[in-house]
């Protein structure tokens, strides 16, 4: 893995990680809406094989990782989407 490969995946984390933060505040308890959001965005990105890590070039020796992941992404919105890849400069 190159050093693109490795900030790549740095910036999906650090996103999935604060997203996930917000949906399970120790303040307010689980949120609902963030959890249907996700659950949607993961059967979405399965259903239609959409997988942000395999345009990356990076292929997951697991079956469906790459999907779920990007379904969490998904479930962000398309801004956050928008604002990542940017930051990954992926042509689309």
């Amino acid at each position: 893995m190159n050093l693109l490969g490795i900030l790549s995946f740095a910036i999906i984390i650090e996103g999935l990680m604060e997203y996930l933060k917000l949906t399970f505040s120790k303040e307010k308890g689980l949120n609902l809406t963030m959890v249907g959001a996700i659950i949607l965005g993961v059967i979405i990105a399965i259903a239609y094989n959409i997988d942000l890590l395999a345009l990356l070039g990076f292929n997951s020796q697991v079956p469906f990782v790459g999907s779920v992941l990007t379904g969490i992404l998904l479930s962000r919105g398309s801004n956050y989407v928008s604002d990542l890849i940017k930051k990954l400069n992926i042509e689309v």
